[in-house]
């Protein structure tokens, strides 16, 4: 990783900032052309240093307080293609695969909801099982009771290995 790429996601390590033009406003930070950060920031993304860019929202200050991971038991060779279906679902923020840990625990797809009530977030588990229908043998919900502190990619250390 080069000397401005490690600058780059150093200023952006703690989030955007909640300006107009935050792009412009972290190029302007680090002295360089915001089509350069831009540019940059796509080829991380390409090369696999950057994974994603996305909001991570406080839902609990959003009003979202009954906030439920739903947990899934359905066919390993489906869950792909279930986990991308009920992710494209509008109230499901984000669905993925984990591994079971058996016996105790059969889930192998997570799907988070986010509602202002529990009944809410438990209609909208029942949407999703209406979906899923026979393709999920067991389901259960785990509702959060506090919000976790939310963090994008970090810098462990800067190294010689650096060069731009």
């Amino acid at each position: 990783m080069s000397v401005t790429d490690r600058d780059i996601v150093s200023a952006l390590q703690g989030g955007l900032p909640l300006v107009a033009a935050p792009y412009a406003a972290v190029a302007a930070s680090l002295g360089v052309p915001e089509q350069d950060l831009l540019t940059r920031l796509e080829a991380m993304q390409a090369s696999g240093v950057i994974r994603r860019i996305a909001v991570a929202p406080n839902h609990f200050k959003l009003g979202m307080t009954a906030n439920g991971m739903t947990v899934w038991d359905v066919e390993d060779a489906r869950v792909a293609d279930l986990g991308a279906l009920i992710g494209a679902l509008p109230f499901v923020t984000h669905s993925y695969e984990r591994p079971r840990a058996l016996p105790d625990w059969p889930y192998n797809l997570f799907a988070m909801v986010h509602g202002t009530t529990r009944d809410e977030v438990e209609e909208k588990r029942q949407q999703i099982a209406a979906i899923l229908g026979a393709a999920s043998r067991a389901n259960d919900i785990l509702y959060s009771t506090r919000i976790l502190k939310k963090t994008g990619l970090r810098l462990r250390r800067k190294g010689p290995s650096c060069s731009d």
